[in-house]
């Protein structure tokens, strides 16, 4: 879903985050992911150059502050696919960065049943049954957290899903606080970095 947005909405773009897993086939460096080796990931974790990083499932996943501010300053939409702890440190960096702050928009997505989302892991057959059975037990947890987001998005189809996500888009972009208008202008329109 998230590549259907970034392939229908101009000005929004997805930051590359870092991981330690290997590499998946047909996944590229750099494009997918920055693949790192444990000890450099480790190193920029205690330099802080992590806007969040999280364990997830016996790997270690991040996502550089540098590449979200540069993208927010270029005046683009960003775009993070992230966990819920990895949206905790986000929100909790972002109540200190007004910066952060004013582009912050929280989306919580979530199949509707278990049962829908034990069909789609074992259909991407990519995980072991227990990687399965960790990532539904974590799911259940993390669905408490759902509260704490502005938007929540049940997922249905592909095509749904998009549209939720387009129309959250489309909003956040005409905000009051996010557009761009003097009376004097020419020309107003909504600013970008919801």
């Amino acid at each position: 879903m998230s590549q259907g947005l970034l392939d229908n909405e101009a000005g929004l773009r997805r930051v590359v985050t870092c991981t330690t897993r290997p590499p998946r086939a047909g996944e590229r460096d750099g494009v997918d992911y920055h693949f790192l080796q444990p000890v450099d990931f480790a190193r920029r974790v205690e330099a802080g150059q992590f806007l969040e990083h999280a364990d997830v499932y016996g790997n270690r996943y991040g996502t550089l502050k540098s590449s979200v501010l540069d993208l927010l300053r270029a005046g683009h939409d960003v775009l993070l696919a992230i966990d819920v702890q990895g949206a905790a440190s986000v929100r909790r960096l972002a109540a200190r960065d007004p910066e952060l702050q004013q582009a912050l928009v929280t989306v919580f997505l979530t199949p509707a049943t278990r049962s829908e989302l034990e069909a789609r892991l074992r259909g991407r057959a990519q995980d072991t049954p227990e990687v399965i059975a960790r990532r539904l037990a974590t799911a259940e947890a993390e669905l408490a957290e759902a509260p704490r987001y502005e938007y929540l998005v049940v997922s249905r189809s592909r095509a749904e899903d998009l549209a939720a996500m387009r129309a959250i888009l489309s909003a956040e972009r005409f905000r009051q606080s996010r557009v761009d208008f003097h009376w004097d202008a020419a020309v107003a329109g909504p600013a970008t970095n919801p």
